[in-house]
């Protein structure tokens, strides 16, 4: 089996990071595979692909000229001549249906997202019979995909993004008198709430518990962001920039911040939970699945400060209940994510595929 693996950029953060874990589970099946990217944005996820020697082949154009996009992936099927394409997110699955469908190679679709673009949506649901399987990367992603994209269920399967690692390092352990650390792990980006998490940190001014956020990601919004923390007169928020060791980051905070607006599977608020921390988070997505009401972590409706406040007050209340409620959590996702289930439900899904 020889696998085109499709996606839109090698950008860091988002759909490309778990990539090598993906494709590791594919090649230990007997599978090549081989990474093809659209384009490449800041390409901060090209080592990651490297450090487990994965070939990736990256275009060198841009987001929005499909039609050369659609050339450039023809001729390199033609070149290479998978058996299978495997395809993540809109861009990437609408072109590779198309390469597929002309070169008769069947299709196989990660639908990430729990919020589609209203054209996007129409089109993949125009499409969605081109891909033979679709795989949702939470239970939440393949709900909606069967909901609004009219899949039938016996052409979808829930592969969880995830793959919690038991050796990923701890958090560090709140003790009294100690400003509490708040930490976050983004895009800047209007979707990450990240507007909303500033509002609700304004009106905990006066909170008798010392807290400061540390804000991580880089993105458009930065400016906005920096003057909104200005505008609300707050000397406690810090813009971090990029993160390139995400876990050195989470080992370094008390509590972790998830304000998203919209989310399909989230990393990153997992990856707080495997590092044992209790997480403050919006309830999309796969979170409210995943974090246990007060036993593991907060949720608060999405784009609302006054419910994200609460939740926040609540947490702040009483400090000394992370590190518990943090193991907590840290038990949970590796008992629902654990490097065996990740595998065994790859290597179903190739199974599946070798009928094709």
């Amino acid at each position: 089996m020889r696998i085109a693996y499709v996606i839109n950029s090698v950008e860091g953060g988002g759909a490309a990071l778990p990539v090598p874990s993906i494709a590791e589970v594919l090649r230990r099946t007997g599978a090549e595979v081989r990474l093809f990217a659209l384009t490449c944005r800041d390409g901060r996820a090209l080592p990651a692909m490297a450090n487990v020697g994965l070939e990736t082949i990256v275009r060198g154009g841009g987001e929005k000229d499909h039609g050369a996009a659609l050339a450039w992936l023809d001729r390199q099927i033609a070149e290479w001549q998978p058996s299978h394409l495997w395809t993540s997110l809109t861009r990437a699955t609408l072109l590779g249906q198309i390469a597929g469908l002309r070169r008769r190679i069947p299709v196989v679709s990660w639908q990430h997202a729990a919020y589609l673009k209203p054209a996007n949506r129409r089109l993949l649901r125009t499409t969605q019979r081109l891909s033979r399987l679709w795989i949702g990367d939470s239970d939440r992603v393949t709900q909606l995909s069967a909901e609004r994209l009219g899949i039938g269920q016996e052409r979808l399967v829930t592969w969880p993004i995830f793959r919690a690692d038991p050796a990923a390092p701890l958090a560090r352990v709140w003790s009294p008198g100690e400003t509490v650390r708040i930490g976050t792990l983004g895009r800047l980006h209007p979707v990450k709430g990240y507007d909303v998490l500033i509002d609700a940190l304004a009106r905990l001014k006066d909170h008798p518990v010392s807290h400061e956020l540390i804000i991580g990601g880089d993105g458009g919004e930065r400016a906005a962001l920096e003057t909104a923390v200005r505008a609300a007169g707050l000397s406690n928020v810090r813009f971090a920039g990029y993160v390139g060791d995400p876990r050195g980051f989470l080992a370094d905070i008390h509590l972790y911040a998830q304000p998203s607006r919209s989310e399909g599977f989230c990393v990153a608020a997992h990856e707080a939970m495997q590092a044992g921390l209790p997480v403050v988070a919006s309830a999309v997505g796969e979170m409210p699945n995943s974090i246990a009401e007060g036993q593991t972590g907060w949720t608060a409706f999405p784009g609302d400060a006054d419910a994200l406040t609460k939740a926040l007050r609540t947490a702040l209340s009483r400090p000394e209940r992370f590190a518990p409620m943090g193991m907590a959590g840290r038990t949970r996702v590796l008992d629902r994510f654990g490097p065996e289930n990740f595998e065994a439900i790859g290597r179903s899904i190739v199974e599946r595929m070798a009928s094709f």
